[in-house]
């Protein structure tokens, strides 16, 4: 069997100091990969919420794939980042604050980002250089993968935010699916 072992930088090292055995995987916010990825020793695969997400309900090789796309962006890039849930956001959003602060610290002030939500996704995906799904946990996978044919049709790169958060922070390919 499989032992994994959800975790956040804080309860972490209690957590792995309390288990007789190493667990196979850690399962954390992608917001702290880079602590994270610090604490667990060698051998302890690393993934997120949002990657889990991203396998089962939509399609991986496109995501990471499509983050990779992230290093051909520049400061006129136009960015669309699409959540699912229309829910009112938090003053540290991750799709709203977050993302758009680490793309506009690599690349500058004049990359346009743009958000939707909820069922709201543009018909015309073609005028973005990168789209950024959330880890659609709102959305039925039938949802997530319409969303991602139509971004294929229109030759658009798809990612979701473990993933690209994971290739910003240079850690996509320790991270786990």
């Amino acid at each position: 069997g499989c032992t994994a072992l959800p975790a956040t930088p804080d309860n972490l090292e209690n957590a792995l100091s309390q288990l007789t055995s190493l667990p196979d995987l850690v399962i954390t916010d992608s917001q702290v990969f880079d602590s994270v990825e610090q604490i667990i020793p060698k051998g302890v695969r690393l993934t997120s919420f949002s990657i889990l997400m991203a396998a089962y309900k939509g399609d991986i090789d496109f995501f990471v794939k499509s983050a990779k796309k992230i290093t051909e962006l520049n400061g006129k890039s136009r960015i669309l980042i699409a959540e699912a849930c229309s829910h009112a956001p938090a003053s540290e959003d991750i799709g709203r604050v977050k993302i758009p602060a680490m793309l506009k610290k690599r690349y500058g002030d004049g990359m346009k980002i743009e958000i939707v939500s909820g069922k709201d996704f543009p018909e015309n995906l073609g005028v973005y250089d990168l789209i950024i799904h959330c880890g659609s946990c709102m959305f039925n996978r039938k949802m997530v993968m319409s969303r991602i044919e139509k971004a294929k049709e229109a030759n658009v790169p798809m990612t979701n935010y473990g993933v690209a958060i994971a290739h910003l922070k240079g850690i996509l390919d320790k991270v786990t699916y």
